[in-house]
């Protein structure tokens, strides 16, 4: 059983792989070799980690070979062109993007909520989208005690859910703005400063787009509820970090907020922020480079009898994607550790 792992960052140098390398160094994560990948126009560039400096390299055939732990967060046609050959070469795949989510053979985990599932791994393991882990985190604990029947949200999501391409359009468009000028959009469809519009991924028949979907199918995979009742309203607004959300949540009887409250202070990775006379409550601003979901605003739904209302701020590109991936590595070394095989074993063999 190794000690250390030879791990490679497939989109190291997107916003989600660049958190991804600070995680590694800061989470002391045992990496005996680290390999950067990205595309073509990214090859040659340099990145820090632990005091050097290492190369980013073109992806390509053949670069798996010498890979333990592969962290991917490339999108999802990268994903199903490269991670397949990873899997061959026998890495452990831990995908950021949508592409196998959704696949029944491939765990899709939040480590808060359902651990146990990285033991079925094929050789790929989904990391959820970025709202659906952030309400996860917040309600699992909660639907632990009593189970939640019905989940209402309504989700306001910053620039950097578009990367980091969009989080620079939105600086731009702001000083655009403030100095009399009109900005013209490229990376996301609308000009964001000082504005907001529904999520932008496509929409289908029924009027849901995309991204809301996301949050339905996923909840009810990683709970393991296929019939738990959700709807999402998902919103992209101006802000540059960090992601936030309105959840309304139905019980089969009433759950009291004092018990609520308690139960979120002792949740892990939770922190409940709440100041009723300052009316003071979770803040994008104070959720940004912060690993834990910041939950408040615990009140009782005085529309329904067996209704709870939450409010969270969360960092997207932290816990919304590149911590749960490390979360996820960390998980995959204590199994190993605990079973005495390397991360690479499964319970079934990878195909």
């Amino acid at each position: 059983m190794p000690k250390s792992y030879r791990v490679a960052i497939l989109g190291a140098t997107g916003a989600v792989g660049t958190e991804l390398l600070k995680l590694l160094e800061s989470r002391n994560f045992p990496v005996s070799d680290l390999k950067l990948l990205a595309s073509s126009r990214s090859a040659g560039r340099t990145l820090s980690f632990r005091g050097e400096s290492i190369a980013v390299e073109a992806v390509a055939d053949g670069c798996f070979q010498d890979v333990d732990i592969l962290l991917a967060s490339a999108g999802g046609s990268t994903s199903r062109a490269w991670l397949p050959q990873a899997v061959e070469s026998g890495a452990v795949c831990i995908d950021n993007s949508s592409a196998y989510r959704l696949d029944p053979s491939v765990p899709l985990v939040v480590p808060e909520v359902n651990p146990e599932a990285v033991r079925e791994h094929r050789g790929i393991i989904a990391n959820p989208n970025c709202t659906t882990i952030l309400m996860a985190v917040a309600i699992w604990p909660l639907h632990q005690v009593q189970p939640i029947r019905r989940i209402v949200v309504a989700t306001y999501q910053s620039a950097s859910g578009a990367g980091a391409r969009a989080m620079e359009e939105l600086k731009h468009q702001a000083r655009a703005i403030l100095e009399g000028e009109t900005p013209t959009p490229e990376v996301l469809p609308y000009p964001l400063a000082f504005n907001l519009f529904p999520h932008n991924s496509p929409i289908a028949d029924g009027g849901y787009c995309e991204e809301e979907m996301k949050m339905v199918n996923e909840t009810r995979k990683i709970f393991g509820a296929p019939d738990l009742r959700v709807t999402a309203t998902c919103v992209r607004v101006p802000v540059l970090r960090a992601h936030s959300e309105a959840i309304n949540l139905e019980f089969d009887r009433p759950f009291d907020r004092d018990r609520a409250r308690e139960v979120l202070s002792h949740a892990p990775g939770v922190k409940v922020v709440e100041n009723w006379q300052s009316n003071y409550f979770p803040m994008p601003i104070e959720a940004t480079d912060r690993d834990p979901v910041l939950v408040g605003r615990i009140r009782q739904d005085i529309s329904h009898p067996n209704g709870l209302e939450l409010w969270l701020s969360g960092d997207q590109i932290r816990k919304g994607a590149a911590l749960n991936a490390v979360q996820i590595a960390e998980l995959l070394v204590s199994e190993a550790g605990r079973t005495q095989r390397t991360p690479l074993s499964s319970t079934t063999s990878a195909n």
